[in-house]
């Protein structure tokens, strides 16, 4: 049987799998990952074989070795993460992210309240909800498509709060960010 690309599958000579099939892509090639802990939660065991951590001092917790090259590569990186700390530290950051909270969590409240308010009701007192508004239209369908308007309100709502009270912010700390970080690399974004 061919593939697409018009190899042969199978045990024929091809490649066994799609993974081995990488048309000219050498997975040698690629940069080294800074260091691995055994203990990363990303780290899979069961995919990476038995035996990895033999040897004096291996187990749970150790690292795999950084290249030399890599060293230099790694101090940036620990440079542009303070420059991240020091950005969520500053003021700007914590009054954009109060702005947020102000309208986030009052929002959720009432929402959320609302929500429960009415499957609750719906379970509680069927009687209420089956009581006619106008012709075949009860209260339950009232308060059901209650809850889409409230759902299109609250968006248009936090939409508006975004642009007229944190977007200018977020920006303004977005590109003094990135020219924090752009003088750790030596002016290359």
């Amino acid at each position: 049987m061919q593939s697409s690309n018009g190899r042969p599958r199978g045990g024929r000579g091809g490649p066994e799998s799609a993974a081995e099939n990488h048309d000219g892509f050498d997975p040698a090639l690629l940069e080294a990952p800074a260091a691995v802990r055994y203990d990363d939660p990303w780290y899979d065991a069961l995919a990476s074989g038995w035996g990895e951590s033999t040897g004096a001092g291996a187990g749970a917790g150790a690292a795999v070795p950084l290249p030399a090259v890599e060293a230099g590569r790694t101090e940036r990186v620990d440079a542009a993460a303070d420059v991240y700390l020091q950005v969520q530290r500053s003021a700007a950051f914590q009054e954009v992210r109060s702005r947020y909270r102000r309208f986030v969590v009052p929002a959720f409240i009432g929402f959320f309240g609302w929500y429960v308010g009415y499957v609750v009701t719906a379970t509680t007192a069927p009687g209420l909800m089956a009581r006619p508004v106008a012709g075949a239209v009860n209260v339950a369908m009232v308060a059901g498509l209650g809850q889409f308007l409230t759902t299109f309100l609250l968006t248009w709502a936090y939409a508006r709060h975004a642009r007229l009270r944190r977007d200018r912010a977020a920006l303004e700390l977005r590109w003094d960010t990135q020219e924090l970080t752009r003088g750790i690399r030596g002016g290359v974004s």
